[in-house]
């Protein structure tokens, strides 16, 4: 593990390609809009939800609902700790993964390493 870089581990759970864009959109924010969410993945609420709740079995993500100015309930949806920490780890597998398919070294398993 490199300083200041999470443990590399691949998920089966993010990995998924919509759950993956799900996580990399919610990660850099507090929360986002069902329908945000939705249409920059450019699918169905079926399909967005059926996707989340993955995450949220998992314990990954949570939602939350809220009035907005209309008063209409809006659903929020959110990465728990447990998911920013598991998408993290996530990317970091996926870099070691990029680096060893380029050549690259990637810490501890570098000439030499065992």
């Amino acid at each position: 593990m490199r300083a200041g870089r999470p443990a590399a581990q691949f998920d089966e759970i993010i990995h998924a390609p919509h759950r993956l864009r799900i996580c990399a959109l919610l990660a850099p924010v507090e929360s986002m809009e069902f329908g945000t969410v939705r249409d920059e993945l450019g699918v169905a609420d079926s399909v967005l939800s059926k996707q989340f709740k993955v995450l949220t079995d998992a314990g990954y993500a949570t939602t939350s609902k809220a009035a907005g100015k209309t008063g209409r309930a809006r659903t929020w949806l959110a990465l728990t700790r447990a998911g920013r920490t598991a998408f993290s780890g996530h990317l970091e597998a996926l870099r070691e993964l990029a680096a060893a398919a380029e050549g690259a070294p990637t810490p501890g398993r570098g000439p030499g390493a065992q």
